[in-house]
């Protein structure tokens, strides 16, 4: 693979897990994931990064996500490092989380950052790691728990 076609496949993947996500498309989801991921969003949780396996995360995601009415995360900015058979993509996000409730707004929104870490896998490029930075909100967080529990 050209350093060019390394690049376009690098955002395609970081892109495919917000698709994925967003379409409820879990099976999808888990392909982009290399077997063992370090997920870290410390930044909105506190807590440590977890290493998960695709399974774990697709469960987890799936039961939060899938409470809620509607999700878009939007992904772009990409800045793509390739070295040999690791790469990282830094790129902005906005994430838009719906769900209607009595109790208050019914969308949280919030941007940032995320630095995905990539293996080479094969022909194609898997997700080890990511690093979401959250910068800013806006809406009802508590939507989130609303939605574990509808899930």
């Amino acid at each position: 693979m050209s350093t060019v076609e390394d690049r376009w496949a690098i955002v395609e993947v970081c892109t495919r897990m917000a698709w994925h996500a967003d379409q409820r498309e879990w099976d999808l989801l888990k392909s982009v994931f290399a077997d063992e991921v370090v997920l870290d969003y410390t930044s909105l949780n506190g807590g440590e990064p977890a290493t998960l396996t695709p399974e774990q995360i697709v469960g987890a995601w799936s039961r939060v996500l899938g409470g809620f009415d509607a999700t878009q995360h939007l992904i772009t900015n990409h800045l793509v490092t390739v070295a040999g058979d690791t790469a990282v993509c830094t790129a902005s996000f906005q994430a838009t989380h719906r769900l209607a409730n009595p109790f208050g707004s019914p969308l949280w929104t919030l941007g940032g950052t995320y630095r995905f870490d990539l293996v080479r896998a094969g022909d194609a490029w898997r997700i080890s790691g990511v690093v979401m930075t959250a910068t800013w909100a806006d809406g009802n967080r508590d939507l989130m728990a609303l939605a574990a529990d509808a899930g």
